[in-house]
């Protein structure tokens, strides 16, 4: 089953909240963490990771917080998401940079009938979510329209 992690989903909650509060916009972990219902714990971790990759900036002192650290046109899911997870890979036959070892190649690849269309299938999503970005999950939402037969 394709699913986004908690982990995932967290800490796109946390990067929309913060890029509504603008660049100069600060908000403590707790306050995310309350206003949405997360573990706090599991939350400073996640943006601990996206302050190490550059996503956030972690301002201390008593009036600190988290404040975005790149525009939101320039945040992408798949970058979001490999902050958080690591490579993207819609199954174990997908190699990357980072797993490329003789351990996670697959021992039906060879034969496999499913490979070449699972990699079509993997490239569309990972395309899709790299030109999917933080500021298009900000836009309002739109209505859509009716479908014939709806009712």
């Amino acid at each position: 089953m394709l699913a986004m992690t908690k982990k995932t989903g967290y800490g796109l909650i946390a990067m929309t909240h913060l890029a509504q509060l603008g660049p100069e916009g600060l908000a403590s972990a707790r306050e995310i963490a309350e206003e949405y219902t997360i573990p706090l714990a599991l939350l400073m971790n996640i943006l601990k990771e996206l302050a190490a990759g550059g996503y956030v900036q972690s301002v201390r002192g008593a009036r600190g917080g988290y404040r975005i650290a790149r525009p939101a046109a320039s945040v992408n899911f798949v970058e979001l998401m490999e902050i958080l997870e690591g490579p993207m890979k819609l199954a174990e036959c997908i190699r990357g940079e980072v797993d490329d070892d003789a351990h996670s190649k697959c021992k039906l690849m060879p034969k496999c009938p499913i490979a070449d269309p699972v990699h079509r299938v993997h490239r569309k999503i990972r395309d899709f979510l790299s030109d999917l970005t933080l500021a298009d999950v900000l836009q309002p939402k739109t209505r859509e329209p009716a479908v014939a037969g709806e009712g």
